[in-house]
């Protein structure tokens, strides 16, 4: 099966309805992936077949959890799984951060190219970025252990905003090093993600700080 049949597949097995046009960019930034990987090691994922699972359903999997109309892709790295989600909600503005300057170049390159008017990106540690206004929900896919993302990036987050993380083994060690009074843990959901035989979960925080950055 080609990598259309495959995010057709894998689309249907989500429950999300996208457009050709849609499911075409996808494709085409699967494409530039490919085409950028090579000089500047954006995935460990190499095989064209295998970025379908690995890349856009397990970016596109965690949609029902998107809250508010702001969201911040935290350490986005290729753009994962902050471009994948913008592809498909057009209505929700997508915030790219990442502080490694080829990364941004790439991810510049791709939103120009796929014509995402609803992106910006950001090239910035978390720890030092102030934006005007928090965001309503932050997503992070590989970032590190829950302590140190939050304490990098939780200040972003507005008050009861949501803080979504994919984690692949269960990451209850983690949650019991999260510090008091900044987030209450809401829900911690396994995840099956089609075509994809890897654990994973979706750890999904709310934000109780009132720092105000």
């Amino acid at each position: 099966m080609d990598r259309e049949g495959l995010l057709k597949t894998g689309l249907v097995a989500l429950g999300l309805k996208l457009g050709p046009l849609s499911q075409a960019k996808l494709i085409q930034y699967l494409d530039l992936l490919e085409q950028w990987n090579s000089a500047y090691n954006l995935t460990a994922i190499r095989d064209p077949q295998a970025m379908v699972p690995w890349h856009l359903l397990d970016s596109l999997v965690i949609s029902p959890y998107l809250h508010g109309s702001r969201v911040l892709d935290v350490g986005t790295g290729a753009g994962l799984p902050g471009i994948p989600l913008a592809i498909a909600h057009p209505e929700i503005s997508v915030s790219l951060l990442d502080s490694r300057r080829k990364r941004v170049q790439f991810l510049i390159q791709a939103v120009n190219v796929l014509g995402l008017g609803n992106v910006d990106i950001v090239h910035q540690r978390a720890e030092q970025y102030r934006p005007e206004k928090k965001f309503d929900t932050l997503v992070a896919r590989a970032f590190g252990a829950l302590p140190k993302l939050l304490a990098a990036a939780g200040h972003l987050c507005r008050l009861g905003g949501t803080i979504l993380v994919l984690k692949g083994r269960d990451p209850q060690r983690e949650l019991d090093q999260l510090p008091k009074n900044t987030v209450e843990v809401a829900d911690v959901i396994p995840l099956r993600v089609p075509l994809l035989g890897a654990a994973r979960h979706l750890v999904i925080l709310r934000s109780m700080s009132e720092d105000k950055g």
